[in-house]
């Protein structure tokens, strides 16, 4: 069968574009039905190495590297390689102190201890009456607020009004619900209901004591977090800087503006990665675009002091292929090269001498998704310390041809506890991937039709574009 027959036979099988914007529009997005997320995950020891595959598609400037497929890393082994990259690093160097505005997103480098008991007085948990003894009570003119100095102790038969937060009065038996309570001709106050000891009062130590861990180092700094460390007293958190990340565009035939013309194409992958890299937790430090130039990707490399560099085409073997050279030029030691997945095959990733890593795209710009989630998202989540999200799988809607020998990655809408594959998912494609939900791990071999299948959640789909990428 010919490649441009399974293309065809593949379309045919798969959603239209304009047909999953649709089910995306009529999804309900806030409560969308998921099976148990204790599904199957992939790793490195489940996997049995697939034989070597076929001949390999050339690169985009149209030349193959024969030996390329002989040396491949299994798609979940490549995971696995990249997130023990990541956790080699040093946590001591990247230690740093900031203020609860900039903490949200990273991971605590320490635990997190209560500088003081929480609450750190007995409060009122109501707006009503601080009564003592049993009623009636007596009640003061002048109430408790919260905020104040400790007021006056309370003696048997005395009440006194007071307010959610406020300071107890010494001496208080409860705290009487403005709801429960009345007033006689008097002026004496009575409960209309039952009362207990100790009722709607916050005692002091209630939630935690000075010195208790409140959370462990690698927590990963929520908004609930910083308000927990805010109320346990801190200004500033210890925590993992995010992993710098120096990004490198190339290729002569990339424009930044306008329509393609004169064989030049939009350079679609500056927009995509930085923002995709920093929702992974990565701080993007640099984007520049080098062209198919030796001399000035070796300069880039070299003098880059990011944490991880990020490049983009070049990882094949053809005469304007630049990065392989360069890295046998440093001494870098390539951990994966070549990944046996599809979209994405030529991808890499190198430690360098300084133990700082660079992660090969391919130059398309599907493949350069495929290898982001593949080798950058593992490594970048190792780095920063953040923790590894419980893997999921969907049955398939639909069945999804596979190659004969290696994992592919199809981008899917979720609808309902299924999952639809979408149409245009070549390598050089972001139609389909633009309005997906997620990635299905397709195995070698393909995928029937209500197959349980591995998804990989796509930053977006899970938390909303404000929450991911700013």
């Amino acid at each position: 069968m010919t490649a441009g027959r399974i293309r065809d036979e593949q379309d045919a099988d798969e959603l239209d574009v304009e047909e999953a914007l649709a089910l995306v529009k009529d999804r309900p997005q806030p409560d969308r039905p998921r099976p148990d997320r204790a599904g199957h995950t992939c790793g490195a020891g489940d996997h049995v190495p697939a034989p070597a595959s076929g001949p390999e598609p050339p690169d985009r400037h149209g030349h193959a590297d024969p030996h390329a497929r002989h040396k491949a890393t299994p798609w979940p082994d490549a995971r696995a390689i990249a997130a023990r990259a990541g956790r080699r690093r040093d946590p001591r160097a990247a230690n740093v102190s900031v203020s609860l505005a900039d903490a949200l997103g990273l991971s605590l480098a320490a635990p997190l201890t209560a500088l003081t008991d929480l609450p750190s007085f007995d409060t009122s948990a109501m707006d009503g009456w601080a009564v003592a003894g049993p009623g009636p009570w007596d009640v003061r003119e002048t109430g408790v607020l919260a905020g104040h100095g400790e007021p006056a102790p309370l003696v048997d038969g005395e009440a006194v009004g007071i307010a959610t937060g406020a300071r107890v009065p010494a001496g208080t038996t409860a705290v009487l619900r403005s709801e429960h309570g009345r007033t006689d001709d008097k002026g004496r106050l009575h409960a209309t209901r039952e009362m207990v000891t100790g009722q709607d009062i916050r005692p002091r130590g209630q939630e935690c004591r000075s010195g208790d861990q409140l959370l462990s180092a690698g927590a990963l700094v929520t908004p609930a977090v910083l308000g927990l460390a805010a109320a346990a007293g801190y200004d500033t958190l210890t925590a993992l800087r995010r992993p710098r990340v120096d990004l490198l565009v190339l290729g002569d035939e990339l424009l930044t503006e306008g329509l393609p013309h004169d064989g030049l194409i939009r350079d679609a992958l500056g927009p995509l990665l930085p923002p995709w890299l920093r929702a992974l937790g990565a701080d993007v430090t640099a984007v520049r675009r080098l062209g198919d130039d030796a001399e000035a990707l070796h300069t880039a490399v070299t003098t880059s002091e990011a944490d991880v560099i990020v490049t983009t085409g070049g990882t094949a073997a053809g005469p304007v292929d630049h990065v392989h050279p360069t890295l046998s030029r440093i001494g870098a030691e390539l951990l994966v090269d070549g990944v046996k997945v599809r979209p994405g095959h030529p991808m890499l990733l190198a430690r360098l001498q300084d133990g700082r890593h660079l992660v090969g795209l391919p130059g398309n710009p599907l493949a350069a998704v495929s290898g982001l989630l593949t080798l950058a998202e593992p490594l970048l989540r190792a780095l920063a310390a953040h923790p590894v999200p419980e893997g999921y799988t969907l049955p398939l809607r639909d069945a999804v041809h596979g190659h004969p020998y290696d994992t592919r990655l199809v981008p899917v809408v979720l609808r309902g506890d299924q999952a639809v594959p979408l149409h245009y998912n070549g390598p050089a494609m972001l139609r389909g991937i633009a309005a997906a939900d997620a990635l299905a791990v397709v195995p070698p071999g393909g995928a029937q039709q209500g197959q349980e299948t591995e998804m990989l959640d796509l930053p977006w789909a899970t938390a909303g574009i404000g929450v991911c990428f700013t």
